[in-house]
């Protein structure tokens, strides 16, 4: 199968996903089954051991390794393990599951997992999916708004983060539906598609639409400050084909660089980052950029 921007999904006699390649020859994601579990899923930066452990912080879990880390024998937990998850029926996932530690993977493995998840999920019909861990952030609802659809906003998910953070409770009541992404590698990065250009990966920095300073604004990749656009960095076609860049960001040579804030605008701006924080941590996020 042929996905809309050239992403091959391989498939076994079984019809099962074993390997997701994009047109440019650069390879997303790897699975192993044995019937309908899984054995091993491999992307960039990560392997998910398909064997089930018994971890003492999330119960039925599987292994995530990191990219050059040596497997500790199937079944246990070694100390080469970057982390555990919840463990998934990955035929038919029905759950978003919950990373024990998401800050120890490699940037973009996380994220790179739950496409997968999105893409069995969606083969196998799961109408939507819920999470019922105990890290609904601000920075897990974006990952997977990006590979799901949600009518929910951000601040619905991440009002039951502080209710959940002595243990996960009952699924929180926000139904991702499975939309996953494309994924489009070149020698700077990737971006991700889907319903257009969503995002942009270029040399390690993250270009969204809406992004500060990093934004994505009509297939151009730009630093902006503020309302003001401070350097293009890239362009691209509808397809995702690069048309002009990288190019080099150019040092900023304000005088204004290092200065201290006057308190009015460190005020101002403290607001600004308690509006955009989740609600649990806003007053502290305030009184700590205002000082």
């Amino acid at each position: 199968m042929i996905a809309p921007y050239g992403t091959t999904y391989e498939r076994d006699d079984g019809n099962r996903l074993v390997r997701v390649i994009d047109r440019a020859g650069y390879v997303w994601a790897t699975l192993s089954w044995d019937g309908d579990r899984l054995v091993r899923l491999e992307v960039p930066g990560a392997i998910v051991d398909g064997a089930r452990i018994d971890d003492p912080l999330l119960g039925e879990a599987h292994r995530i390794i990191g990219a050059g880390a040596k497997p500790a024998n199937a079944g246990e937990r070694g100390p080469d393990a970057t982390t555990t998850m919840t463990a998934l029926d990955w035929a038919a996932p029905a759950q978003i599951p919950t990373v024990a530690a998401p800050g120890r993977l490699v940037a973009g493995a996380g994220a790179a997992i739950l496409n997968v998840i999105a893409l069995l999920a969606h083969d196998a019909g799961i109408p939507a999916l819920r999470y019922a861990g105990r890290y609904p952030t601000s920075a897990l609802f974006r990952a997977l708004a990006r590979s799901f659809r949600t009518t929910a906003t951000e601040d619905d998910f991440t009002a039951h983060l502080a209710e959940r953070l002595g243990g996960a409770g009952d699924p929180i009541p926000v139904d991702f539906v499975p939309a996953p992404l494309e994924r489009l590698g070149n020698p700077h990065g990737f971006l991700e598609l889907r319903v257009g250009l969503e995002r942009a990966v270029i040399d390690r920095v993250s270009y969204e639409p809406g992004g500060s300073p990093a934004r994505l604004v009509d297939l151009r990749a730009e630093l902006w400050f503020g309302d003001q656009v401070y350097a293009r960095v890239a362009a691209f076609d509808v397809h995702g084909e690069l048309l002009d860049g990288p190019l080099p960001i150019p040092r900023c040579t304000s005088e204004v660089v290092g200065q201290q804030f006057p308190p009015a605008l460190a005020g101002a701006l403290a607001e600004l980052v308690a509006q955009a924080v989740p609600a649990p941590i806003a007053a502290d996020a305030r009184r700590w950029l205002a000082t």
